[in-house]
């Protein structure tokens, strides 16, 4: 596969390349809704067969680290789409500082991540041999705990899988931009790296409230 410039052989021009990859990466990102789709699905019907035990392990993650994780990923978001804004106006060094901003957001999310994980490894409630979600405790209501932080490590960890490759990308787009290769005539990359990016950011959306918000009453 050859290009010339920035536009490939099979391609007559940047405006049909452009909509082709944007076209790849809706279908992409709708097999990644199916995908979470079913999480939350599985996760729904869990927590209305054991409404209370999912309740009070829900309760002992702190609202407070979710909170600020949503704060800063809605603040990643806007700097992703003044990114694209700036690609698509040419402005070049701003594209790359808010590409930065956006990178260091999804890294703090990243961290504060980890250290809600540390927290319930010190609690002894991360699924396994070792688990115990509180003292005296019958079988059932640790099964059924384990369940909830299984399902809870599941969502949240393929969650920030999906956000440590976004970092990826980030890293590569201010590569280039450092390079000055997107231009408004091409800034393909940069709009579907952005739309990758609001879309994991939509889905924590939806993880917060299921996960941290209800039944906090």
């Amino acid at each position: 596969m050859h290009r010339t410039g920035e536009l490939y052989e099979q391609y007559r021009t940047l405006e049909q390349q452009r909509e082709t990859a944007s076209l790849g990466m809706w279908i992409f990102l709708s097999t990644e809704v199916l995908f979470f789709a079913g999480l939350f699905m599985t996760y729904t019907l869990n927590r209305s067969t054991y409404p209370d035990i999912f309740s009070e392990a829900s309760k002992t993650i702190k609202l407070s680290w979710g909170a600020i994780n949503t704060v800063v990923l809605i603040g990643s978001s806007l700097t992703m789409a003044m990114a694209v804004w700036a690609s698509q106006t040419g402005k070049k060094k701003a594209l790359t500082w808010f590409l930065i901003a956006t990178l260091v957001l999804g890294t703090v999310f990243l961290g504060i991540k980890s250290i809600e994980y540390h927290d319930k490894y010190v609690e002894h409630h991360i699924p396994g041999w070792n688990f115990q979600f509180e003292p005296g405790a019958d079988a059932a209501t640790n099964a059924h705990a384990q369940l909830f932080f299984s399902l809870y490590f599941g969502m949240t960890g393929l969650h920030a899988l999906h956000m440590i490759i976004g970092a990826g990308l980030l890293l590569w787009l201010i590569k280039e931009s450092l390079r000055g290769r997107f231009t408004p005539e091409y800034n393909t990359p940069v709009e579907n790296i952005g739309l990758y990016w609001h879309f994991v950011d939509i889905v924590w959306i939806f993880l917060f409230p299921l996960l941290y918000l209800i039944d906090r009453h």
